[in-house]
């Protein structure tokens, strides 16, 4: 099978594309929230958040038509896929985390002063 004959080949492009992205923003906002501007920090939360929602329907799409018995010719690229929207969705919670974190240590410092 050609990879323009797979059905998969533009749902992973999407989905990388869309984690990739997303990816971007939230390291955006760890920017932001580092000097302190967490009015932003969670704006790009938002952004990469939405951009992550895109990729998971992609995928969901692909697995619930599997699931009523589509199949599919899985190649190298969705797999790649699927691990990058795996990874960019741990580094989105961990990076939630840290922004939260931020917060706290920029709120206790600004009261003590």
């Amino acid at each position: 099978m050609n990879r323009e004959d797979n059905i998969l080949t533009p749902v992973a492009l999407e989905i990388i594309l869309n984690a990739g992205n997303a990816r971007e923003k939230s390291e955006e906002a760890i920017k932001y929230a580092h000097i302190g501007d967490f009015k932003n920090a969670y704006l790009y939360l938002e952004k990469a958040k939405k951009m992550m929602l895109s990729a998971h329907h992609a995928q969901t799409e692909i697995i619930q038509k599997e699931t009523q018995g589509e199949n599919f010719y899985l190649d190298l690229l969705f797999i790649h896929a699927q691990d990058t929207l795996m990874t960019i969705r741990s580094e989105l919670n961990l990076r939630k985390e840290i922004i939260g974190l931020y917060e706290f240590i920029h709120n206790i410092t600004n009261k003590s002063q």
